[in-house]
């Protein structure tokens, strides 16, 4: 059974009837109380009823809700009892680290049974990132799929990240912590460099024949929080008046750590280079090195 509440100007009011329904004999396995004004006594209310041995609840959706790590708190004490609790979806909150330290409270209890947890748009950073790492490398973990988009785990994040997707021990199938663009360009460097662009400072792309997807993928990739990059090397990738444009508009965003860029011998034309002028002129560009 699927009861959805999604947009229903609800508040921590109805939070209580609600924590009598899930504990009692309903066959309730889903609940979505998506952009609902819960905050944290909404939540706290609702876990009471997840810990009740009777509840079937399996998946909880509390998007856009205004919790904060007070919220988590509840919801690592749930996460950690007999609940049926499979997925937990807690997008755009202000969860914070310090929140996401409790919920790694509960994911490394060994009664925890959550196969995808979401938190995108959390506020989370590298402490957090560091945290979620050693929870998933424990045995206990069931973890299959974590979303962490929109987050900034800065460099030793990434890496983190990156070390725990080797480890033998983490069951963890999908991780997403980048724009589904920047991701796509993440796969294509690892596919024909072999590296991980978001743990180099160095990309040369020379003599790879560049489709307008893959130059809007790498343009994604400039732009995302997590890229450090600062010297793209595209010598002789056949580049284009258009393309240079897409690559162009890239650089004035304010994520950009780039300061070297070598684009020669292309068919960027008259038009391609008045195009990067404009940018050099741009106060977002951090461009130091042409060529």
């Amino acid at each position: 059974m699927l009861f959805m509440l999604n947009d229903c100007n609800l508040t921590d009011k109805g939070c209580s009837a609600l924590a009598a329904v899930l504990g009692s004999d309903t066959n309730l396995k889903e609940l979505n109380m998506n952009n609902n004004n819960l905050q944290d006594s909404g939540v706290k209310l609702i876990c009471t009823g997840l810990k009740n041995i009777k509840c079937k609840l399996e998946i909880l959706r509390l998007n856009d809700c205004n919790l904060t790590d007070k919220s988590c708190s509840d919801l690592a004490a749930v996460l950690g009892s007999d609940t049926n609790l499979k997925e937990l979806n807690m997008n755009n909150n202000n969860l914070q680290d310090s929140g996401v330290k409790l919920i790694c409270t509960g994911l490394k209890n060994i009664k925890c049974k959550l196969e995808i947890l979401r938190l995108s748009n959390c506020s989370v950073t590298e402490e957090g990132y560091k945290a979620l790492a050693s929870a998933l490398r424990s045995n206990p973990s069931h973890l299959i799929e974590l979303d962490l988009t929109g987050n900034d785990p800065g460099e030793s994040g990434v890496k983190q990240l990156n070390d725990l997707l080797q480890d033998p021990d983490c069951q963890l199938k999908s991780l997403r912590f980048l724009s589904p663009a920047a991701e796509e360009a993440c796969q294509y460097v690892n596919r024909v460099m072999g590296e991980n662009p978001f743990l180099q400072r160095k990309l040369n792309l020379s003599e790879h024949k560049l489709r307008d997807t893959q130059v809007n993928q790498i343009a994604a990739l400039l732009q995302d929080k997590h890229c450090r990059l600062n010297r793209l090397t595209l010598n002789r990738c056949r580049i284009t008046e258009k393309q240079s444009l897409i690559l162009t508009s890239a650089l004035k965003s304010n994520p950009s750590h780039l300061r070297e860029l070598n684009l020669s011998r292309n068919k960027l034309g008259d038009s391609g280079v008045k195009h990067l002028c404009a940018v050099l002129k741009d106060s977002h560009c951090k461009l130091e090195r042409l060529r």
